[in-house]
């Protein structure tokens, strides 16, 4: 773990940036009255080429690299790898299907709903509270698998880890948003609707502590390579599953693409200019 620890201060900052930036997806909802659905479209699409370019392209080959040198052997290295970006699919996949489809917040939602929808009922009983409570642990347990993505591949490589603290924070701004309107429905209060909406990004920053103290005494080769392939299974999953689904709900296909297609060619530059 020693040859990581230099970079274990900057990993943490990047993963709590990257949570934090739910607070800023609040802040529009309780500050602004529209919703720019143009500029999240593409925001969600240029996060998405980030996450998938630097986890196939990156992640994954770094993941490979390392599990080849630990087992000595190409072959063994390339199956754990390829095992381990499959099997980080399946544990976001899971997370997905354990949260209750009511109740999970990876929807597009616009800042507009917080009038309308409160104005359409005088009461905020308890069930609504508890459902909005619930909004906001789901978008808590979505983050935690995100923040333990960032931490560790910011352990590995800071300029790589802020590319993804970057991309993760940009898809973190809509969450923001639409945690934000199911509480801000169930209490009437755009407060309560804030502080609980940006609390659930704190689960970023807990997600990498509770990985470190984990694995912090037998982190090595075998198990960074298992993990980072892991992260970019993680990383393409949601990408596919929640930022390009829900960009396409805010806006037009082709500004969505063109998102994308901006987002894997700054990624594409970005680590030529850091090699």
């Amino acid at each position: 773990m020693v040859e990581y620890s230099n970079n274990l201060l900057p990993a943490f900052g990047l993963t709590l940036f990257a949570g934090l930036a739910t607070a800023i997806g609040s802040a529009l909802a309780f500050f602004t009255r529209r919703t720019n659905v143009s500029t999240l479209a593409i925001a969600l699409g240029f996060s998405a080429g980030v996450m998938i370019y630097v986890s196939l392209v990156e992640i994954l080959t770094k993941a490979r690299e390392s599990l080849m040198t630990a087992t000595n052997s190409p072959k063994i290295g390339s199956w754990i790898a390829l095992g381990a970006f499959f099997g980080g699919m399946v544990v976001i996949a899971l997370i997905d299907k354990l949260v209750p489809k009511f109740e999970n917040p990876h929807e597009a939602h616009r800042v507009e709903e917080m009038d309308t929808q409160a104005m359409e009922r005088a009461n905020y009983d308890k069930k609504l509270m508890r459902m909005g409570i619930f909004s906001a642990l789901a978008i808590g347990i979505h983050n935690f698998p995100e923040g333990l993505a960032t931490f560790t591949a910011a352990l590995k490589d800071v300029n790589l880890g802020a590319s993804i603290a970057i991309a993760i924070a940009i898809h973190n701004i809509p969450e923001g948003i639409a945690v934000s309107i199911p509480i801000f429905y169930a209490t009437g209060s755009r407060k309560k609707a804030f502080f609980l909406s940006a609390l659930s990004g704190f689960a970023e920053p807990v997600g990498a502590i509770i990985g470190y103290f984990l694995l912090m005494t037998f982190f090595n080769d075998v198990v960074f390579g298992i993990l980072f392939a892991g992260v970019a299974g993680i990383m393409v999953y949601i990408s596919f599953d929640e930022l390009l689904p829900t960009a396409e709900e805010y806006g037009k296909h082709h500004l969505v693409l063109y998102g994308l297609l901006a987002g894997m060619a700054v990624m594409a530059v970005s680590l030529l200019l850091f090699i």
